[in-house]
């Protein structure tokens, strides 16, 4: 299966971005959706897969300040590498925004994917919106 990512500004995107957003984080995870939105989305870059149908099927977004969040695939397609993708169109985004540093707030069960991205544990363990994390960090070139 191929896919296909592009990046945006919240308006481009916005409904394609939430389309995956409910169903990983509101519906499949139950966080409350007053918070999965925030001012983040405004003033973010995101990046969308979709599949070869045109749907939109996973999704992150690079904040101003280097930080990587609302990284979600959705479930039927979790384990294919799409993941990576959207990071990766992510990373070349920070890279070429000249950011030197990203930070990330990774589920406690995603730090292994994360680590193999090129990213490194830093602190203990928190909550966010009643789900463990720990805080990431990834230098860039």
């Amino acid at each position: 299966m191929s896919f296909r990512i592009i990046t945006g500004d919240w308006d481009s995107v916005r409904e394609d971005a939430q389309r995956v957003r409910v169903e990983v984080f509101v519906i499949e995870q139950n966080v409350p959706i007053e918070l999965e939105w925030d001012e983040g989305d405004d003033v973010s870059i995101h990046a969308i897969a979709y599949d070869e149908q045109g749907q939109p099927v996973a999704t992150g977004r690079l904040l101003p300040d280097g930080h990587i969040g609302r990284m979600a695939v959705i479930k039927p397609l979790r384990g294919q590498g799409l993941g990576k993708e959207v990071l990766q169109a992510l990373l070349q985004q920070a890279s070429s925004d000249g950011h030197k540093e990203l930070i990330l707030h990774a589920q406690t069960y995603a730090i292994p994917f994360y680590v193999k991205q090129g990213f490194i544990v830093e602190g203990d363990e928190f909550i966010e919106a009643d789900i463990p994390h720990r805080l990431m960090r990834k230098q860039l070139d």
